[in-house]
């Protein structure tokens, strides 16, 4: 479904990717992990179009996507959430999502009908897989972190994805959190069919979901393996680990 081919890019002197190869199977569990500055966000910024490569090729569904603008990816089938969970923090919850699937269905420019009476039966079932269903008419800056962070993967369902890219998925959460995230993430990749993209610095969370494992250090890519082979891999060790 997607791959990434020898992609740089730099800022000013400093390469932030210097030869990153990353592939994704339709319907995998996919995680990129590495030590702060390793690239990560930047790797995910390249794919989903906040930036563009300096070199090399990003590929989704056999078409090059690397100069295209976030909202043509997002269109073609990647949907993303940050680090920072990005909600409309004084919209409802219903009404951020309900944004979202108006933009899939390019609705949102329609002026002469009330946005209230569209989409509705769609927001409400994205709603009630992400177990957000008893809160849609909270405030969305006034929910706990934890529903805040599935409202934001609820709003990237509403763009109906074939990609979720997923940056830290878990940050900030407590363990309970976690693992009521996490098990939402699998269930959705089950239930709907999803691939998912996702970097973690949680390795118990790594180990415990993905298929498939890329370990990047200083911008490159060191190893993409399955999680027993980077597990034992004396390369990862040394370079994220902190040896053997």
């Amino acid at each position: 479904m997607l791959r990434v081919e020898g992609v740089h890019k730099s800022f000013d002197d400093f390469k932030a990717v210097s030869g990153a190869d990353l592939t994704v199977e339709a319907g995998q569990m996919v995680a990129v992990i590495g030590p702060n500055g390793a690239g990560k966000t930047t790797l995910f910024n390249l794919i989903t179009g906040q930036l563009k490569p300096d070199r090399g090729r990003i590929i989704f569904n056999d078409e090059e996507i690397g100069s295209l603008p976030p909202y043509e990816i997002c269109r073609k089938g990647i949907a993303r959430s940050f680090q920072i969970a990005n909600i409309f923090p004084r919209l409802t919850v219903f009404r951020n999502v309900q944004v979202s699937v108006l933009s899939q269905q390019r609705k949102s420019t329609r002026l002469f009908r009330p946005a209230r009476t569209m989409a509705l039966d769609e927001t409400r079932n994205i709603l009630e897989n992400v177990g957000l269903s008893d809160k849609t008419d909270t405030i969305a800056g006034a929910l706990a972190h934890g529903d805040q962070r599935a409202l934001e993967i609820a709003i990237a369902l509403g763009n109906n994805p074939q990609l979720l890219v997923l940056d830290e998925p878990t940050a900030g959460m407590s363990a309970e959190e976690t693992g009521t995230t996490m098990a939402l993430i699998r269930r959705l990749a089950d239930e709907q069919g999803l691939t998912i993209l996702f970097c973690e610095h949680d390795m118990e969370v790594v180990f415990n979901v993905a298929q498939s494992i890329m370990v990047m250090h200083q911008g490159i890519t060191i190893l993409q393996a399955g999680p027993e082979a980077v597990h034992n891999s004396r390369q990862v060790q040394e370079c994220y680990l902190g040896g053997a």
